[in-house]
């Protein structure tokens, strides 16, 4: 019985002294961006995308925690699809985070706002059932969509994160989308240089949170 109790605290030292770090116990963070080719990395590689670069900059910050981002985004994505995907997600990766950057294509589509509002409440929703916290990150249409139409999309974002009281990013692409230089040649989609400003823009919203 000594023999046994021994070896049980022989093991149970050693598994603790990989994940205790100074300042606390180490806890894996699952972060899942749910998202459409603002994250997919449209026009570059997956790890120059803004998701790529939050879990470099996560790792390297002072929380002892560890990090994982999943980027479940894609290209052309709509909020109706991001309703029909989420559910599998959640339950494959268990995430305590969803990064929720869905609306662009139902916006340029002319979708109704309300319908939009409604998938995207859907998701949050879903996961708040699941366990996780959301970020909710807000998109704005070109100008030439009109006003009426624009600003109630825009405006969205922020009522849902009431509604809801998510933690939110109010512009992904802000101090991005007002410059030629780091946008690509469609003015829809934002270059490999501005990846690392989005991650700003997200730091900035959830620093505090991630790595209090």
């Amino acid at each position: 019985m000594m023999q046994f109790f021994k070896i049980f605290t022989f093991y149970f030292c050693s598994i603790a002294s990989l994940l205790w770090v100074p300042g606390g116990w180490a806890k894996d963070q699952t972060i899942l961006v749910m998202g459409d080719s603002l994250s997919a990395g449209y026009g570059m590689s997956l790890e120059q995308a803004w998701p790529a670069l939050l879990q470099d900059k996560l790792n390297a910050s002072r929380t002892n925690d560890q990090w994982r981002v999943i980027n479940a985004s894609v290209s052309g994505e709509t909020t109706q699809g991001g309703v029909r995907r989420l559910p599998a997600l959640l339950r494959q990766f268990q995430p305590q985070w969803v990064l929720l950057e869905l609306g662009a294509n139902d916006g340029l589509r002319g979708y109704p706002v309300v319908n939009i509002t409604t998938n995207l409440g859907a998701m949050i929703e879903q996961s708040q059932l699941a366990g996780a916290q959301v970020v909710v990150m807000g998109i704005q249409l070109p100008p030439n969509y009109g006003a009426r139409y624009t600003a109630p999309f825009f405006a969205q974002y922020e009522t849902l994160a009431v509604q809801y009281k998510t933690a939110r990013v109010p512009f992904i692409l802000e101090n991005i989308a007002i410059h030629n230089d780091l946008m690509q040649p469609d003015g829809l989609h934002p270059t490999p240089a501005a990846q690392p400003i989005i991650v700003d823009n997200v730091w900035r919203n959830l620093a505090d949170i991630w790595v209090p």
